[in-house]
């Protein structure tokens, strides 16, 4: 699993890729990402695309920020990012993933 955050300067935003490798989904049909980002809504979750056994999404996200997710595999799995940016104790007992987006200038 990996992070990976390409600055796009002419819309003012970061395409960060999500990516989670076949070991962490254990055959999954679906998965998703639910966060700060979608307001942890199921119904806004974003797909992510099978991909070499593993699953990845792009999403375009503001900078200067820091955003909590976690990966729902088949609507009743939860797991986080292994390699996140650092993790945040939920209001609910459990670790969310985090990704920090630098702020603009930084590359």
């Amino acid at each position: 699993m990996s992070l990976q955050k390409q600055l796009l300067k002419s819309k003012h935003a970061y395409k960060v890729t999500f990516s989670l490798p076949k070991e962490a989904v254990d055959g999954a049909k679906d998965v998703k990402i639910l966060g700060d980002f979608n307001n942890w809504e199921k119904d806004n979750a974003i797909p992510m695309k099978a991909e070499n056994g593993g699953y990845k999404a792009t999403l375009e996200l503001n900078p200067g920020r820091e955003y909590e997710f976690r990966y729902l595999i088949n609507d009743e799995k939860w797991e986080n990012d292994w390699e996140a940016d650092k993790y945040s104790l939920s209001p609910y007992g459990v670790e969310n993933s985090v990704v920090v987006i630098p702020a603009e200038m930084e590359k």
